[in-house]
């Protein structure tokens, strides 16, 4: 038997080879027990590094392999990155689960399973890649429609004529990110009439006067200023990112170089002719299809102490001149749009009884909110169709028997 098993997978292709390795129940368990790792791993080393970091570290597509820490200390061993066991596991899932499993009535429940798990990876990898995240912060009586981005910094160049504001044009964090050992991109708008070169991006960064601090790095330094890098932030929304920029005429003369930062409350304004531009550096923003007015917030705190054990807003939601009263609280959010809206926290922190209070709710925009819900569903009909099965052909195996027995 042996002998013979062996032949035949010699007289296999290299194409049916690969083919049964990736489909097949080996690799099924292995990449399953890798996740259980990197999840183990991912969970205990988020106490040092925080949530994100942590999770850009694991399952980020930019992590194909890592190096574990424990206990801010190196596990000196390299593992593969969630991203790319959940792709194999995908694939596997496919490969195996769908094309390779017998085909019958009595593979159905396997079939739908394994449907459910694949489309629960996909939406995954549809939220890695497309999901958007911010905040936005309302006070009591006052309305918002826009949120603002937790990591991504941009910078924005406004137009204003007759102090009223035109065009906003900005330009988004991917193109800002690499700008760095040197290198530099220019940037041109439409109606602008000078083009923008950024230089020396920094993830977080503090304007620093030169006679206070001076740079010990070789820093430029710009009418008295330079950008003094800092360590990144654990939480990483608190990173406050810098560059440096220089105004591009058509001649070709480039304006001194002046600061970008997020760190920084004075914006830089050109004048030319009767337009006037600023151009500041900050987190993006993103309209909302709809208002948000907060009516009221209230708060429960646990006796005797300062943690609070529930809280809560009141607010309008307001779209074509309609407006909804709706309720979100710490597990409740409201979901509208394809957005939403987790109360995420409140403040001020230090408010007495009757202080004015306002609300800070975490916005998500994700095309596959739902879709780790609709696979549950998927796999555990599966598994109901499977026990039916079972059940169903149990009792036909004790029928037969008790009429051969008769």
């Amino acid at each position: 038997m042996e002998k013979t098993s062996d032949k035949t997978a010699k007289g296999k292709s290299p194409f049916m080879r690969i083919f049964d390795f990736l489909s097949g129940f080996k690799l099924a368990t292995a990449t399953f027990l890798v996740l259980l790792l990197l999840t183990w791993l991912a969970t205990l080393e988020q106490i040092d590094h925080g949530l994100f970091p942590t999770l850009q570290k694991y399952f980020s597509w930019q992590s194909p392999w890592l190096i574990p820490e424990l206990n801010g200390k190196t596990i000196p061993i390299i593992l593969p990155g969630g991203y790319y066991v959940c792709a194999i596991l995908l694939v596997n899932m496919t490969l195996g689960g769908i094309i390779r499993i017998r085909k019958g009535w009595k593979q159905a429940g396997n079939l739908i399973a394994h449907f459910g798990i694949i489309f629960m990876l996909l939406g995954g990898g549809v939220a890695h890649h497309f999901e958007e995240r911010g905040n936005m912060a309302v006070g009591e009586g006052e309305t918002s429609n826009v949120a603002e981005a937790y990591f991504e910094y941009v910078i924005e160049i406004s137009e204003f004529k007759d102090e009223e504001q035109g065009e906003i044009h900005v330009v988004r964090g991917e193109y800002l990110d690499d700008l760095v050992a040197g290198k530099s991109r220019i940037f041109d708008f439409e109606g602008i009439p000078f083009g923008l070169e950024v230089s020396g991006y920094l993830k977080n960064a503090q304007p620093v006067a030169a006679v206070e601090f001076a740079p010990s790095k070789g820093e430029l330094i710009t009418d008295g200023y330079y950008l003094l890098e800092r360590d990144s932030e654990v939480e990483t929304e608190r990173n406050m990112a810098g560059a440096y920029g220089r105004l591009v005429y058509s001649d070709g003369k480039k304006s001194p170089p002046f600061i970008l930062a997020g760190a920084s409350f004075y914006p830089l304004s050109v004048r030319h002719e009767d337009k006037v531009y600023v151009i500041n550096m900050r987190k993006r923003l993103w309209p909302m299809p709809f208002d948000v007015k907060l009516d009221t917030f209230t708060a429960e705190f646990h006796p005797g102490t300062s943690r609070p054990a529930k809280f809560a807003s009141d607010i309008q939601r307001i779209e074509n001149g309609q407006s909804s009263p709706m309720n979100i609280s710490m597990n409740e959010p409201m979901r509208y749009e394809g957005f939403t809206f987790f109360q995420a926290s409140y403040g001020p922190p230090d408010a007495k009884p009757g202080d004015p209070m306002y609300s800070v709710f975490e916005v998500v925009k994700n095309p596959s909110d739902k879709w780790p819900e609709y696979s549950l569903y998927v796999v555990a009909f599966g598994m109901l169709v499977t026990f039916l099965t079972k059940l169903g052909s149990h009792l036909g195996s004790l029928s037969k028997k008790r009429k051969n027995a008769a």
